[in-house]
């Protein structure tokens, strides 16, 4: 078997991606060797794999659905926003460059398809099946002349597409009916049908509308997955949160201790790995909030600045919003502050930026004592160590390099009093660490919280996509879904116009 499937959307945030993996996480459970893979994805939460390659989050997720090593091949093309009119161009995990939206569709895109076609072919010559994510729409009928990532790596590749439409939003049919109906003849042939994704309530009283869907477009829906809670997966294009409210996923248990622990990020511009706050939400009795305002930081007992795309922006962000004097004024008061990555770099003393920003030098917040300056070459590594007495791992994605003049040691960073500041993402995962940590936190904030002795991070991540898994396989008919992934998109599929404009 050498299998594929496309799995499209009707619109960005259908599902795709955790479709995707759960797709991925049935199937490895079937005993099939299986991998992701994403074409180009836009996305300012990515990974470091062990080759030191950068690639999206997302697909560093669904390798580990699949219960594999994630590689560059697994997402050969990341685009990450600096603002509204350019992006960084990161190929096969390598910055080559930024680029305006103009720029990329205008014909570098379109280079890039040999490419793309190359990793997916040498994954499919690897694994038994690989499981495609599309990006946003397939129907998005401006773009389709230089697409790579929906119907065009369908077409080259020849996938079965599946398109994802997500119901709790409304108008699923109409979404489903006009997606096919804005493709041209050739790609309408490899779309073989739908998912509902967030159904509530009684699946009884859609079948009609699935039925006349199939009536009016010769395809059939392969399941109708139910709303659950908690399934918020490492995302790509949008936040799982509101920016002014608590993160989704927040644990709820009671806390062992007895207090709980809040703690507020800064919801800076260009944010980038929001997830590192994810193994704290996990934690029963850590609330976690997205800020922007700086009488917010006043009962948080941990304030984060978490990494961002564009560091000087965020600073003069936090000085226009108050937040930057709100800061200063917890470190002075010995209040816990942690810095991640571009959040480190703010709190240093001096920036020297000629490649992000190009502004040259720039004054941080100077309550760490550290020295920043921007490299064009980024850092990318996946560094292990030891902090507070135990063992932490993480992943670093930089251009600026930091010299540390002062303080304590802290990872690759330092902490001054009750301020700490790191480049490494993800070392809250650890779970020993995390505990050592927020046990500091508590003592500092007077806050009678004991970090719970048997959290697994890993662990309830491997639940979580087993729930994915488990959706797949209690509400899609897997047996429809391995013929597609075998076989591809039934023959015969009707035309349905008008089609895509000429």
């Amino acid at each position: 078997m050498s299998g594929g499937l496309l799995v499209a959307g009707t619109t960005s945030d259908a599902g795709k991606s955790v479709v995707t993996a759960g797709i991925c996480r049935w199937l490895v459970r079937q005993g099939v060797k299986v991998a992701p893979f994403k074409a180009q994805n836009m996305s300012l939460n990515s990974f470091v794999t062990r080759e030191g390659a950068e690639i999206g989050r997302a697909q560093a997720m669904q390798a580990q659905a699949c219960r594999v090593e994630p590689t560059a091949l697994m997402n050969p093309v990341l685009l990450k926003p600096g603002g509204e009119q350019s992006s960084q161009v990161v190929l096969m995990g390598k910055p080559v460059g930024e680029m305006s939206a103009r720029g990329y569709h205008g014909g570098r895109q379109q280079q890039l398809l040999g490419t793309v076609l190359d990793c997916l072919a040498e994954l499919r010559g690897t694994y038994d099946a690989v499981i495609c994510e599309g990006a946003g729409s397939p129907a998005e009928i401006n773009l389709r002349r230089t697409d790579i990532v929906n119907m065009g790596i369908a077409r080259g590749a020849r996938l079965p597409v599946l398109v994802v439409g997500d119901i709790d939003r409304g108008g699923v049919f109409a979404s489903f009916f006009g997606t096919v109906a804005l493709l041209s003849p050739e790609d309408q042939e490899l779309v073989a049908g739908f998912l509902v994704n967030k159904f509530r309530g009684d699946v009884s009283l859609l079948e009609p509308g699935i039925d006349m869907l199939h009536g009016l477009t010769g395809r059939r829906t392969y399941g109708v997955l139910p709303f659950r809670h908690g399934l918020g997966i490492d995302e790509e294009d949008g936040l799982r949160v509101s920016l002014r409210g608590a993160v989704r996923e927040s644990h709820v248990a009671a806390p062992v201790g007895q207090d709980v622990l809040r703690v507020a990020v800064c919801a800076i511009p260009l944010m980038s790995n929001f997830t590192d706050v994810d193994a704290l939400a996990a934690e029963p009795g850590v609330v976690v909030r997205f800020v922007d305002r700086p009488e917010e930081l006043a009962d948080a007992d941990l304030v984060i600045v978490p990494g961002t795309r564009g560091t000087v922006r965020a600073l003069r962000w936090l000085r226009e919003r108050g937040l930057a004097d709100a800061l200063v004024a917890r470190a002075s008061e010995g209040r816990p502050v942690l810095g991640v990555c571009g959040g480190f770099q703010i709190l240093g003393e001096h920036i020297e930026d000629d490649v992000e920003s190009r502004e040259g030098h720039v004054e941080g917040l100077g309550v760490l004592p550290v020295r920043v300056r921007f490299a064009r070459e980024k850092t990318l590594t996946r560094p292990v160590g030891e902090a507070l007495g135990e063992h932490v791992e993480g992943y670093e994605i930089h251009h600026g390099v930091a010299t540390v003049e002062g303080g304590e040691p802290f990872l690759d960073g330092c902490r001054a009093g009750q301020t700490w500041g790191t480049h490494w993402h993800g070392s809250l995962e650890s779970d020993g660490f995390r505990r050592a940590f927020l046990r500091e936190v508590a003592a500092a904030a007077g806050r009678r919280f004991v970090p719970a002795p048997d959290t697994s991070f890993a662990a309830l991540r491997e639940e979580q996509l087993d729930r994915l898994g488990d959706l797949i396989e209690q509400h899609a008919d897997t047996d429809a879904l391995w013929r597609l992934i075998e076989s591809g998109a039934p023959q015969g599929l009707p035309f349905i116009p008008p089609g895509a404009p000429a």
